[in-house]
């Protein structure tokens, strides 16, 4: 056994002298994840800081308890008493003769002056006074005496943790300004902000660096002009502030050189030529609203007015930064292989592909809700979920309306952040109403989608053919799903144990980054030692591999190291694509409410009906052209309250809005969803769901846009006006 393990141990060293490019080759592989990281860290560390922030509100509770359980009154101790100036042995009696020495001497011909003090009231005072002090001087020596060795140890571990809280509360600001520049900077130089269509030719390209640098050049122009009303206005401008400012110049500007940069350098497997008209569809989405917004703003002589209402996205960092957290979350679950293993529980019974597309929905609808938004679940598992229905052999425009639609069942959910944020904007609903009418709004929705992927099936594909044994299979594929309750459980019972602290709308993205990389931390584990097992290695391989951190290895087998590296490098893409695109939201949500577009909306509505379906036609409309985000706040401030008015119950009025947007989210010209499922399947996959419809009729040929549509079609239609029928609002 020896010999031969010597002998493996000489191959292996022969195999390195054999190929003297693997160390090339490795050297490479450190080139790029060093500059990988050069670009992903920063935002890396943002989102572990925003963690850390959040948990240690936490952490701090909690250590407050435990101080007052181990020390009685831990509370005054947590800082150093101050000694009393008293004096505990104060002579009573010499004290009262020397006030009385002291006083003036009375004047008789003085009707106001004070009367001669009271000896014995002076002794009464005084008496008191020292018993005061004593006790001063008593707690004062019990303080001391309790301030031991373990008191100053754990009050500096406590006292840190608090300083911690609020250094992040005082810098979210900043930080979130800082994501937005860095994840949008990056998105800008990777080509991959959110357009209509993506760029294709030489003339796509062009055009798209023109516009964005425009975009920009408008941005710096709003941006100095308001830091110079800021500066000009006779206040001072806090820190926090001016260091806003100055940001937001700075991170505009850089931008524009990018975008020169761009016009000239065309990637080299663009197409040659290309229609002017036609590559306006390749403008990103937020460059347009940003030139548009910024225009109207210019023209009213409100130039400031697009960096205003970028700010108003600061008043809610923590809510921008969650949203930042749970695209992470999503990159995090996708290098995961627990989602595929849910997946295989359901082979065995050989789903038709119909059927197999509502499962996924279905499931897909919980991840939504703890993902915070349908668009930011389809960028993150989306790709999957199109992958196992082509492997079940769905055709591809069935399998492309079931990804766009994987996120949109479950923003009714708890514990989705949208949702919160509606309750927290609008005190006449809550989020125990929102939610509870959200279970029946889901399963509507679900039943709907099934109705209609049903009815659509093509020819026998709807048959299920199960294999005799199917269920001794899903037993089977059960087993390898234990592990994951297991860390799971674990994971939240430590959180619940040690911290108070429960999976629901606030922890959510605090606790799901930790539960995934506990996940990715067992698989790791897991893979790296079924492979040593399996291969029998010696020592020095082994060494060799753990010292390349498997990063030959294909997917599945990667180092945590570049599993968190890429996970953070293909998050920080779709970060700067959704915040750009948040913040734009908001500046248009400006342009609306300062157009006073919503006064022409009635006030008076003769009919609850006639205003419900005013009021779906625009939030349909906000829901196409809108971020969930900023959407939530323009109608949270121009509709709701003309909804309350016209007689619809709040909760009514809010599960409409939430399904309206679901519906504007789907609806072209812009189909937000489709937009982000073309980015997670590819340019192919779309190509080839158009030929393989050549020659079928207008649903078939249309399927991935329709099916969706009359989905969330009729599920409004029924949500805003059958409870007017039956009398609810």
């Amino acid at each position: 056994m020896l010999t031969s393990t010597a002998g493996s141990a000489s191959i292996i060293r022969k195999n390195k002298n054999t190929f003297p490019g693997q160390s090339l080759m490795h050297n490479q592989r450190n080139v790029n994840a060093a500059l990988e990281w050069s670009m992903a860290l920063p935002a890396f560390l943002i989102l572990v800081f925003v963690i850390l922030l959040n948990t240690s509100h936490t952490v701090h509770g909690q250590l407050l308890q435990l101080g007052e359980s181990v020390w009685e009154g831990y509370f005054q101790l947590r800082q150093d008493p101050v000694e009393p100036t008293c004096d505990p042995q104060m002579d009573i009696d010499a004290e009262v003769q020397k006030r009385i020495e002291a006083a003036p001497p009375a004047d008789e011909f003085d009707l106001f002056a004070a009367p001669p003090p009271d000896p014995e009231v002076l002794r009464q005072s005084l008496t008191a006074s020292k018993a005061s002090c004593q006790l001063k001087h008593q707690n004062y020596a019990e303080n001391m005496d309790q301030i031991t060795t373990g008191v100053e140890v754990f009050r500096s571990i406590e006292l840190a943790v608090s300083q911690l809280g609020e250094i992040g509360l005082s810098t979210e600001r900043i930080l979130l300004a800082v994501l937005v520049l860095i994840c949008g900077g990056t998105a800008l130089f990777r080509r991959h902000h959110i357009a209509l269509k993506p760029m294709e030719t030489v003339m796509d390209y062009r055009v798209a660096a023109v516009a964005q640098g425009i975009a920009f050049a408008v941005l710096f122009d709003s941006v100095w002009n308001f830091k110079n009303i800021a500066f000009s206005a006779g206040v001072d401008v806090p820190t926090e502030h001016a260091v806003l400012h100055w940001m937001w110049i700075a991170g505009f500007a850089a931008p524009i050189f990018i975008s020169i940069y761009q016009f000239f350098v065309i990637p080299e497997d663009a197409k040659p030529g290309g229609s002017f008209l036609r590559a306006q569809l390749s403008v990103p989405l937020y460059a347009s609203m940003a030139i548009g917004t910024g225009l109207y703003f210019i023209f009213s002589g409100h130039p400031a007015g697009v960096a205003i209402h970028l700010n108003q996205m600061m008043e809610m960092s923590q809510l921008f930064l969650n949203v930042g957290l749970y695209v992470w979350i999503g990159m995090l679950l996708k290098r995961t292989d627990m989602a595929q293993k849910v997946f295989n529980i359901f082979r065995p019974f050989n789903l038709a592909p119909e059927i197999f597309a509502v499962v996924l929905v279905i499931l897909a609808a919980l991840p939504t809700a703890y993902t915070g938004g349908s668009g930011i679940f389809v960028i993150a598992v989306g790709g999957l979920i199109y992958l196992e229905l082509r492997r079940a052999g769905t055709r591809r425009q069935l399998a492309l309306a079931a990804t766009a639609m994987s996120g949109s069942l479950g923003v009714v959910l708890r514990p989705c952040l949208l949702v919160v944020i509606v309750a927290a904007l609008n005190k006449e609903v809550t989020t125990d109403q929102l939610f509870g009418w959200g279970v029946k709004v889901f399963l509507l929705t679900t039943t709907l989608f099934a109705f209609y992927a049903l009815l659509t099936r093509k020819g026998e594909s709807s048959k299920a053919n199960f294999n005799n044994d199917a269920w001794s299979q899903f037993f089977t594929s059960l087993r390898p799903l234990i592990p994951y309750v297991i860390i799971i459980a674990v994971v939240l019972a430590i959180y619940a144990l040690l911290l108070d602290a429960y999976l629901d709308e606030f922890s959510a993205p605090i606790i799901l980054p930790v539960l995934l990389l506990a996940i990715i931390a067992y698989e790791r584990i897991a893979q790296e030692k079924g492979l040593l097992q399996r291969e029998n290695m010696n020592a020095d391989y082994v060494e060799e591999r753990l010292a390349n951190s498997f990063a030959d290895l294909k997917h599945g087998r990667d180092s945590m190291e570049k599993t968190l590296r890429e996970s953070t490098t293909e998050a920080i893409v779709h970060i700067g694509a959704l915040l750009m695109l948040m913040g734009m939201s908001m500046s248009l949500g400006g342009v609306v409410e300062r157009a006073e577009l919503m006064s022409y909306i009635p006030v008076d509505f003769n009919s609850v009906w006639l205003a419900m379906a005013v009021l779906v036609s625009i939030l349909v409309v906000i829901g196409m052209i809108m971020d969930p985000y900023g959407a939530v706040v323009l109608v949270s401030v121009s509709i709701a309250g003309i909804a309350y008015q016209a007689g619809i119950d709040p909760v009514h009025f809010w599960m409409v809005t939430l399904v309206a947007f679901e519906l504007g989210y789907l609806s072209p010209p812009v189909a937000l969803n489709h937009l982000l499922t073309r980015q997670v399947v590819g340019e192919e996959e779309v190509r080839l769901s158009k030929e393989e419809v050549i020659g079928e009729n207008f649903w078939y040929r249309h399927e991935k846009i329709l099916l969706p549509l009359v989905t969330m079609a009729t599920a409004l239609m029924i949500v805003a006006f059958i409870p007017l029928a039956i009398g609810y609002s």
